[in-house]
């Protein structure tokens, strides 16, 4: 395929712009409903295509930035898509889409009143315009406004239906955001102090001439920032509580995005302005404390959801091993493990949505013979589940292997128990997905704890926690056609991490080349001058 090269300054702002005027249109459209879905998936897959293309122009002709309005650095504000910033755009643009027809056959209408669906797909495109403007940002006033974009978003989708519980959940996750929020300003108060420019090109190269003692506390609060909203662990324990409260399509792109906006920071930040190495020791210990409290957590829920947040919690530590090791091979595996773990965690959620919606709980204690029940769910769990376990020769196995490869390539004492580690969390994840397996889909429902008792209505986006007998239920078993198609085409795009595992590593190893030599995103920024 032959594309003109100057093609990616001009697709570059529309992952951003594109879903921003789409929610523009959806709330003139309020009150027609399914013109609001139609805008919002035809936006989103028009988002798809150009993320394709940024990512096929990114790896043929290097990072490329874009001055928006024509200003000069540092004065306007800079995009830039190298071949990471391209890679998250596509990988979490295909989620978006996936989870938004999820939505949109969970037949979410304004018919019904208690349904605030003329709010959720605006909400819903401007979360995943700040999910872009985070990706594409080449300054850090610019990253901090696509947090901000979305963290309104994501608390007005988190506390949709206006619930006890989800206002609860919202206002402590809001509470948490605005913390990382006020550190993350403080953090750039200090890098302008510091050097005048928050221009992440520039920052790279005036910071090398700031002394040590300063440059380590700049990072040091930017690394606090980023890694309460990464859910790095000591930092993490807002997370099991905030995202299981929130409806299916929601909570699945909570899971499998928002977290990794702030893995992408730490990546960014960590190897193009701060890469002397300063914390690669805190990243590691983090790393392996994130997985092993992670993954204990997990083990112990009966809940499948704040299962599924803590294994979300346990799996962001094989992101900052990566990235703790600094080597080419472990920031290429990082990259890789952020693609792999962004669609099968998202698949997981979006398949205990299917759970709900079958058995009328996710409750460990009410489910069973969900195998015999629905074969078709059954396998839609199975495959991402021994994804996410690591099972060979599945992405989460080539993954992992990449990250111990690293690990034992770094020979250091903490990188061999960081190895130790990975391989326990491993096991313990597959113990965890197993206990599911078993409990909801191979053990006879009646004899679950609470095996006869059920939700009395389907999950909306509205919650009604009302109780009934399982065997009275007035529509069982109902999952409409696209949640389906849905959940089993972001499952098969999983499945398209292995098929294809050695091109993706291939691109994922020129992104790392590109992350550890910093000329290449400074010349594209600065040009051949740095200033």
């Amino acid at each position: 395929m032959s594309l003109p090269p100057d093609l990616l300054p001009v697709l570059t702002p529309l992952p951003v712009l594109i879903p921003l005027l789409a929610a523009a249109t959806t709330l003139v459209f309020g009150r027609r409903p399914r013109t609001q879905r139609l805008v919002a998936l035809i936006s989103l897959s028009s988002a798809v295509a150009v993320c394709a293309v940024l990512l096929f122009l990114a790896d043929r002709d290097g990072t490329t930035a874009l001055q928006v309005g024509g200003w000069e650095t540092p004065i306007g504000i800079t995009l830039v898509v190298d071949r990471l910033a391209a890679a998250m755009e596509l990988v979490s643009s295909i989620v978006l889409l996936a989870v938004a027809v999820y939505g949109a056959g969970q037949n979410i209408r304004d018919a019904d009143t208690k349904q605030p669906t003329s709010i959720f797909w605006p909400t819903y495109l401007v979360l995943s315009a700040g999910v872009s403007m985070t990706f594409l940002a080449g300054d850090l006033f610019n990253l901090f406004v696509g947090f901000e974009i979305l963290l309104v978003a994501s608390f007005v989708l988190l506390t949709l239906g206006a619930t006890e519980e989800r206002i609860r959940a919202g206002v402590s996750y809001v509470m948490v955001s605005m913390l990382s929020s006020m550190i993350f300003l403080t953090g750039i108060a200090l890098a302008y102090g510091a050097t005048g420019t928050l221009n992440m090109a520039q920052l790279a190269v005036r910071m090398d001439e700031v002394p040590i003692g300063v440059r380590n506390a700049v990072y040091a609060v930017l690394l606090v920032a980023f890694g309460i909203k990464a859910a790095v662990f000591p930092l993490s324990s807002w997370l099991p509580d905030s995202y299981p409260t929130a409806p299916a399509p929601v909570t699945a792109v909570f899971a499998g995005l928002l977290t990794k906006v702030g893995v992408y920071s730490i990546i960014r930040t960590y190897t193009l302005i701060f890469p002397d190495g300063g914390f690669d020791n805190v990243l590691l210990i983090s790393g392996l404390l994130t997985m092993l409290v992670g993954i204990l957590g997990a083990i112990a829920q009966s809940d499948i959801r704040r299962l599924l947040s803590f294994t979300l919690v346990s799996h962001i530590g094989y992101m900052v091993f990566g990235v703790g090791l600094a080597s080419r091979m472990g920031l290429s595996g990082a990259v890789y493990y952020i693609a792999h773990h962004i669609l099968v965690q998202t698949a997981l959620f979006l398949v205990v949505g299917l759970i709900e919606r079958q058995a009328g709980s996710v409750s460990l204690r009410r489910l069973g013979g969900l195998a015999a029940a629905s074969p078709l769910l059954a396998i839609l769990f199975l495959v991402p589940a021994l994804n996410l376990g690591g099972i060979p020769p599945f992405s989460g196995f080539v993954g992992k292997v990449a990250l111990l490869q690293a690990g034992a390539q770094n020979g250091s004492v903490l990188a061999w128990v960081l190895v130790g580690g990975s391989v326990l969390t491993s096991l313990l994840t597959l113990y965890a997905v197993a206990r599911v397996w078993s409990k909801a889909f191979w053990r006879p429902r009646a004899d679950a704890p609470e095996g006869h008792l059920a939700a009395a209505t389907l999950p909306t986006l509205v919650e009604d926690s009302t109780d009934m007998l399982y065997d009275e239920r007035t529509h069982p078993g109902r999952m409409p056609s696209l949640m389906v198609t849905s959940t089993a085409a972001l499952v098969g795009v999983g499945l398209a991490l292995t098929v294809w595992a050695g091109p993706i590593l291939n691109i994922a190893d020129r992104a790392a080349d590109d992350l550890r030599d910093r000329s290449v995103y400074i010349t594209a920024v600065l040009g051949s001058e740095p200033r």
